[in-house]
């Protein structure tokens, strides 16, 4: 039986143990997420030679909130120590770091998958899954240890969709009965349906998304501000300074620290234990 994965605090970046992936492997689009233009492949110019980054506390002021809100979900450690077995980019050939850096984004969304599968574990509401969702995270990191040929050879897509299917019933089982259904379409599995909606700088203050599926919805620069979104499902929403404050998260799933990092929020923001409080939230305004 192939390893498996702990909990979630196993899914998260730790660039002690990387070689500075997303620094390098990933385009920038100069942007307001980003000062400057950089290409795939090519190291960042902030990007030290320790693997650190040279501007890491001063990102915001600099022009890179972009790189606050990005996490590999552990997949850079993956990659950099057991896929490459601890070969760092910059002391092997050219080809083995052009490798490196086209498997590092395909891991990326393994490990993003295994994020939402493990979470979906932990459900009481999901437990006549349990054996399908146990089987999807098995072949899902089984996947993330294959060689670097065969992960580049990859149709991760096809995967997630298998995966997705799970992932929706998941949901449905667990916003059964959470929802009031008073307005809006409601969604199955309980709560207003928003899949994929346009709410970019929608007004919802106050609003009840008790049981909601936000699944892939435009939420940016939305006023979510004292929202009631317990329960939620909130897979692939874009919550781009998506204002949070004092709303309520409690219980809400498929959340991850990118999302709540892209957003405002404050003291008063309820978040669930899955995900912590961003820094910058306190001195956001």
């Amino acid at each position: 039986m192939p390893e498996q994965i702990a909990d979630l605090s196993d899914l998260r970046g730790d660039c002690a143990q990387c070689f500075g992936l997303c620094c390098v492997a990933l385009p920038f689009a100069r942007s307001a997420d980003f000062a400057r233009d950089k290409p795939a492949g090519t190291p960042c110019a902030n990007l030290r030679g320790d693997h650190r980054c040279g501007i890491h506390t001063d990102l915001r002021t600099q022009g890179f909130t972009g790189c606050t809100v990005y996490d590999c979900f552990g997949a850079g450690q993956k990659v950099a120590q057991v896929t490459f077995g601890g070969q760092d980019w910059r002391t092997g050939s050219k080809e083995h770091a052009r490798r490196m850096f086209d498997v590092f984004p395909v891991v990326r969304q393994l490990h993003e998958l295994l994020w939402y599968l493990t979470e979906a574990l932990g459900l009481p509401a999901a437990r006549p899954l349990e054996a399908e969702l146990r089987r999807a995270l098995e072949e899902t990191e089984r996947l993330t240890r294959q060689s670097p040929g065969e992960l580049a050879a990859l149709d991760v897509a096809a995967h997630r969709q298998r995966v997705n299917v799970l992932l929706l019933r998941t949901s449905e089982l667990a916003r059964a009965g959470v929802g009031d259904g008073k307005s809006g379409k409601k969604g199955k599995g309980g709560g207003k349906d928003r899949r994929g909606a346009d709410l970019v700088g929608a007004r919802l203050r106050g609003a009840d998304l008790r049981g909601a599926t936000l699944r892939g919805a435009l939420l940016i620069a939305a006023d979510l501000s004292g929202a009631d979104l317990r329960g939620a499902d909130m897979i692939g929403a874009d919550l781009r300074d998506a204002d949070l404050t004092d709303a309520d998260l409690t219980g809400a799933f498929f959340l991850t620290q990118p999302q709540v990092n892209a957003a405002r929020g404050s003291a008063g923001t309820r978040l669930p234990t899955s995900v912590g409080r961003p820094v910058h939230w306190a001195t956001s305004g």
